[in-house]
């Protein structure tokens, strides 16, 4: 099931959704750089992947600028609403936050503000020229992909409950199929004002105003005060080395560092010693994941309001101790419990003739995010509020103007001061895994990027918001791997071949000669487009 891996030397783009990847072609060649080319595939997979991401949700750019040689990053999370507070859902019986609704939907979404900032530093072509393919596809349509029916399908009950999700994805009170045509009128309004007017009209002019006045009425916590005052925030990026590759992440709330304490973990292991297909390497990587797991869940969240002690955590020394005590414990699974994580999520990535790269990934949170449209505006709202706690004693608890523990977390590694890889995932809890599979596969394996994101993948605790604590894996291994697990302690739990669980990756490797090798996760609709 291997996709053809384009190989080129002048550009390459690899999205999760094929007309995302041809638009990011087109900026290219209408003499856009990777910025530009990242900003209109971002809102193009707002329209063609509506189940995944869009207006309503957050974005995490991580880019290389070629010509300053510097690696930087953007965090486009949204914070929480000044009326949002845990005494607030206490005082309505609540022992939590509602997974789905509009008491789900209190962050400010920071999709449009990340690309206006990264265009206002970056972009080379018009503004309005990047947002032109993205209003086309919403205004006149285009074929349902087999991911998106398959989660319409997985959450039709949502889709009906709601009259602007049922009009859009509905005909005749029944599901629209696989290719028929989706269009999004209100969707494409929106975005023509966003065109016309900046990122502005989104939060601070009339499209903030009817998203507002829409959840007040409906009972929601956003106000305009929220709108107005948001801000992304450019950031420095963490960075580990792996046999002598530098890897970079992004710094909390993302959960990027914990994907660099895996790896230097595994860096006191020779890992390609270990036969890939084996029992011996699912048990390696779990353990080491729930070391990273049991920190991050200690300790991310928004690091303007809680100290997160990220120099020990990425120290040598600590990873040494972390992977002591996994040689000391006796050959089972230890118990790791977290809350449900969301992965509906979409990673894209670019790299220009010049050299510039970017490794960007964006999210509604869940399929669907809140499952809660304002007013007429066509922008699904997203619900990555729900995951904060209503428990003050945790690092992770609902506060005022705070960012969310987030999952998105994109990834470049360089070698030598240059760019080597750009990669990552859908998944919640499954990005650091499935990047820690793509990341080994690669660089301790000697594998191509495609075959690496082809690999049989795992995920480990609980993702696409739902209860359990197993180790599922796809089931292409020998019966041996998954008898020896279960023998071992892990609670395996074998899944499809090539299952949707494990999430959408993508990727690209520039080689020592700089032809650039890209690749799509066959589990999705993606492609890679190279020249």
């Amino acid at each position: 099931m291997l996709n053809i891996m384009p190989r080129a030397e002048r550009a390459m783009i690899a999205t999760p959704h094929y007309l995302a990847s041809s638009v990011g072609s087109a900026i290219l060649q209408q003499g856009g750089n990777a910025f530009d080319a990242a900003i209109a595939i971002s809102a193009t997979l707002g329209v063609v992947y509506p189940h995944m991401t869009g207006l309503g949700g957050d974005a995490f750019f991580l880019m290389h600028d070629a010509a300053a040689g510097a690696y930087i990053g953007f965090n486009g999370s949204g914070k929480s609403a000044a009326l949002a507070t845990p005494d607030f859902y206490k005082a309505k019986g609540l022992q939590a936050i509602p997974q789905r609704g509009i008491l789900s939907a209190i962050t400010v979404p920071g999709m449009v503000d990340t690309w206006w900032q990264v265009w206002e530093k970056y972009g080379r072509l018009p503004w309005e020229k990047l947002l032109e393919p993205a209003i086309e596809y919403a205004d006149k349509g285009f074929p349902i992909s087999r991911n998106l029916l398959y989660w319409m399908r997985k959450d039709e009950s949502f889709i009906r409950a709601s009259e602007p999700l049922s009009s859009l994805f509905m005909a005749d009170g029944v599901l629209l199929k696989e290719g028929d045509r989706l269009i999004q009128k209100e969707l494409a309004q929106t975005l023509r004002q966003i065109q016309r007017e900046g990122r502005d009209a989104f939060y601070k002019g009339t499209i903030m105003q009817s998203v507002v006045k829409s959840i007040q009425q409906d009972g929601g916590l956003l106000r305009e005060e929220d709108f107005q005052q948001y801000t992304g925030e450019w950031v420095e990026l963490l960075t580990t080395t792996y046999r002598g590759y530098e890897i970079y992440q992004m710094p909390p709330n993302s959960q990027g560092f914990t994907a660099l304490m895996m790896m230097n973990m595994l860096e006191n292991i020779e890992i390609s010693q270990i036969p890939r297909a084996s029992a011996n390497f699912y048990h390696v990587v779990s353990e080491v994941i729930k070391k990273s797991f049991k920190d991050r869940d200690l300790y991310l969240t928004d690091p303007h309001f809680r100290e997160i002690p990220l120099d020990r955590l990425l120290s040598k020394t600590y990873a040494k101790e972390l992977w002591n005590d996994i040689q000391a414990e006796p050959l089972k699974a230890s118990e790791h419990l977290s809350p449900a994580i969301g992965q509906d999520t979409a990673y894209a990535a670019v790299v220009d003739e010049e050299g510039n790269s970017v490794s960007f990934i964006q999210s509604l949170y869940f399929d669907f995010g809140a499952a809660y449209v304002p007013g007429e505006t066509g922008i699904i709202m997203q619900n990555r509020g729900s995951f904060f706690s209503l428990d003050t004693a945790c690092a992770n608890a609902l506060e005022p103007g705070k960012r969310s523990f987030h999952t998105l977390m994109p990834a470049m590694v360089s070698k030598d001061g240059k760019p080597y890889m750009l990669y990552g995932t859908q998944g919640g809890e499954g990005q650091p895994q499935t990047q820690l599979s793509i990341l080994t596969g690669v660089l301790d394996y000697g594998l191509s990027i495609q075959e690496a994101i082809a690999l049989p993948r795992w995920v480990y605790g609980r993702t696409w918001g739902e209860d359990g604590d197993a180790l599922k894996l796809e089931h292409r291994l020998d019966s041996d791997v998954y008898t020896r697990l279960k023998k071992w302690g892990h609670r395996v739990e074998p899944v499809n071949p090539w299952d949707g669980i494990m999430g959408q990756a993508q990727g690209i490797v520039i080689d020592e000669k700089g032809f650039m090798s890209g690749a799509a996760d066959p589990r999705g609709d993606g492609l890679a487009i190279g020249w």
